[in-house]
């Protein structure tokens, strides 16, 4: 199937026993069953079922199914959110005392995250770009997860997937993906020789700036060597499910990062449009981007745009779409803030993947915690504007930024 018949009939959601064509909102705490006896089964996973929604709803089953067949997965585990999903993607493979080699120009909150890391006795080494080159030199024994955004938020670097992986592999250390920015929509990390993709799926796979959620879509390629790798010993016998199996099993559902079902359910909703957004949003990005290259005292940054560095790798892996994110440099904090304050159609919010066009000025919010050397690897400076590209008409994108900067 192509992409849009895929998202909405593989993995099809749907209630077989009334005909409903959307799988319904199980907004329930506990689940029954017939015996004690059937309820011990399914609680120690012996049979299928459902017990308690922290551990596993249909609604939120429904969800993580079409999520793993949109990224090729064997399976996935939906989060609160997707910090929860960066972090418990990480902490399902890490102890005290082991190493990240991770990109410098990461989202603001995962950066904080890995400073909070640093409590529990886990150290990030951080490369300006996640190159092959520059990793290398930093892995030693106690190396034992890379991971990196796929596009940068909001530096919107892009990472060679292959040339990565496959030194990652080399040295037998798994790749974590962080695809939010570029969306299944674009590329299946996995077909690149990624071993986990997560996914705030607040962002495009929901579309419509209604829930948080995140997603962690397992690979099953990584083999996980218990003696490297410790708590996988019990977690072996599940073969190439080991991680999800540890993942459901532990730390996920001991922490309580679960998704509730009404957000589920929204994004399934909003999933099922994704191919018509993204490649109406990566069109005026593009022209959006196009039209502020060319206005003076204003430099864009975008990695479809055929001076940018990134532009070959845009073309290998996603086509020459280059998402839905643009930075821009104003001149100044003040000349920023005036053309932010000046559009009437894009929206001063943070976040990202709605259908509305967002900005956001980076170094006053996001990456209010972060230190000047942070910012700088992140590509975020005083004068920095993060676009969010909506799906409004795009003659009308342009005249209102073309309004806003005539108004400085």
């Amino acid at each position: 199937m192509k992409f849009d018949t895929a998202l909405l009939h593989q993995a099809a959601p749907g209630d077989a026993a009334t005909g409903s064509t959307l799988t319904p909102i199980y907004q329930v705490s506990a689940f029954a069953h017939e015996s004690p006896e059937k309820l011990e089964m399914v609680f120690n996973n012996k049979a299928p079922g459902f017990a308690y929604s922290r551990i596993s709803n249909p609604t939120v089953d429904a969800f993580e199914r079409r999520m793993a067949a949109l990224e090729k997965g064997i399976g996935a585990v939906a989060c609160s959110s997707g910090m929860s999903a960066v972090t418990l993607s990480l902490m399902n493979i890490l102890q005290a005392g082991d190493e990240i080699i991770a990109g410098a120009g990461l989202f603001g909150g995962t950066i904080d995250l890995f400073g909070d890391l640093r409590a529990f006795g886990i150290t990030t080494r951080f490369v300006k770009n996640v190159t092959a080159e520059q990793i290398e030199p930093l892995i030693n024994d106690k190396t034992k997860v890379i991971f990196a955004e796929l596009i940068g938020n909001p530096g919107l670097d892009v990472v060679d997937l292959e040339s990565v992986s496959k030194l990652a592999h080399s040295r037998a250390i798994p790749l974590i993906i962080d695809s939010t920015t570029a969306t299944p929509y674009l590329i299946n990390p996995i077909d690149y020789g990624a071993d986990i993709v997560v996914h705030s799926s607040s962002k495009y796979i929901n579309g419509g700036g209604n829930s948080i959620s995140g997603v962690i879509i397992d690979s099953g390629n990584f083999r996980w060597n218990p003696e490297r790798y410790k708590g996988f010993e019990q977690y072996a016998k599940f073969g190439k499910f080991a991680y999800l199996a540890k993942l459901r099993n532990g730390i996920w559902r001991n922490i309580g990062c679960c998704l509730a079902p009404m957000n589920a359910f929204m994004n399934m909703v909003g999933m099922e449009t994704m191919g018509l957004r993204m490649e109406r949003q990566c069109q005026n990005a593009l022209r959006l981007a196009e039209y502020l290259d060319s206005v003076d005292g204003i430099k864009v940054n975008y990695p479809a745009l055929a001076d940018n560095p990134y532009y070959p790798l845009v073309q290998k892996q996603f086509g020459g779409r280059g998402g839905a994110i643009l930075t821009l440099k104003a001149g100044s904090k003040q000349r920023a803030f005036k053309l932010m304050g000046g559009l009437k159609y894009a929206l001063n919010a943070t976040n990202i993947g709605d259908v509305r066009t967002l900005v956001i000025h980076p170094a006053s919010t996001i990456y209010t915690h972060s230190s000047d050397e942070q910012k700088l690897n992140a590509g975020v400076y005083d004068d920095t504007i993060r676009v969010s590209v909506g799906i409004e008409n795009t003659e009308d994108l342009i005249e209102d930024f073309k309004q806003a900067i005539d108004n400085i």
